[in-house]
């Protein structure tokens, strides 16, 4: 853990250039609801920010409330969740506002306790929401910050591999005392990590906290491991992915054989009409196997559903 004095500045600089570099995303607006807040976090995982705004701003167009999902077939959720990718998420969204119009009133519930216990919500979405919905005194945790600890105060390229309970308690340990100081110091390192603090390229020159930094002071060693991206091309997520925009697109039951096989020249894969996805999807070309494993997995995860007629979004 870092002296006194480090952790005093790290507080006072963080929070100081986060109010001048954030950025103006509607999710942090005070108008902002806590359902708002819950379906960005949802979006954010794993999604950047520039994907997630326009999907955003229509999914909450169109349900301002979780009441509004609520009352729509969790098909219509992973429609319009369109290519955020990993669409579990939107079933697990629409599992959420089931539960709150429920439970809770319709109201997402204030406390982190009660936010676990919503499908789909685990320890990061819990503390977040509380925190930057409800203005708890939480530890948030995500990927940013993680990195900006790791090199800020411990000195290291890259965190661990995965979360360890050190990394928690430190954490916990930096977090001020005050509610509202607590807030905006997981935004803060948030942003930081978002925007300067990246993990292959950091602007170390534009960091606040660079004459603080332990990782700088050290002479700025190598990782233990070099991170990498997620295979696309030619993988069952590609698949999986290309059969989802079929279905989204279609407005009816797609018949097995068709979704499956083709034919591959019904329409040009960049044409404004229904069938372009199902172009697009043969167009990849992909091996027989392969388009079973995909909409097995489809149908596997409720992603999908067969009826006589063929295969649809889940009704």
């Amino acid at each position: 853990m870092e002296t006194g004095s480090t952790v005093q500045q790290l507080h006072r600089l963080i929070p100081a250039w986060f109010g001048r570099a954030a950025r103006d995303l509607p999710w942090r607006k005070p108008e902002c609801t806590a359902w708002g807040v819950l379906v960005s976090e949802v979006m954010l995982q794993q999604t950047p920010v520039v994907r997630v705004l326009p999907v955003w701003e229509e999914w909450l167009r169109r349900w301002p409330a979780p009441a509004d999902l609520a009352a729509e077939p969790s098909g219509e959720a992973v429609r319009a969740w369109g290519r955020l990718g990993y669409p579990r998420r939107a079933l697990r969204l629409h599992a959420a506002a089931r539960a709150i119009a429920a439970d809770h009133g319709g109201s997402v519930p204030d406390n982190r306790e009660q936010l676990l216990e919503l499908p789909g919500v685990g320890e990061y979405t819990a503390a977040a929401v509380a925190a930057f919905a409800w203005g708890r005194r939480e530890t948030v945790v995500d990927t940013n910050i993680r990195r900006v600890h790791a090199r800020a105060v411990s000195g290291r390229a890259l965190p661990a591999r995965s979360l360890t309970t050190a990394e928690m308690r430190l954490a916990e340990e930096l977090l001020p005392a005050g509610r509202a100081e607590s807030v905006r110091w997981n935004a803060a390192v948030m942003e930081l990590g978002a925007l300067i603090c990246t993990a292959r390229s950091p602007r170390c020159d534009e960091c606040p906290v660079l004459a603080e930094c332990a990782w700088v002071a050290a002479g700025r060693p190598e990782p233990d491991y070099v991170p990498r991206g997620q295979a696309w091309a030619g993988t069952d997520r590609q698949v999986r992915g290309a059969m989802m925009a079929v279905l989204r697109a279609a407005s009816g039951p797609v018949p097995r054989g068709l979704l499956l096989q083709g034919p591959v020249d019904l329409v040009e894969p960049d044409a404004d009409t229904e069938l372009a996805p199902l172009a697009r999807l043969h167009g990849l070309q992909a091996p027989a196997e392969q388009m079973e494993r995909a909409l097995a997995g489809l149908l596997a995860d409720r992603l999908a559903e067969e009826q006589p007629a063929g295969i649809r979004l889940p009704g």
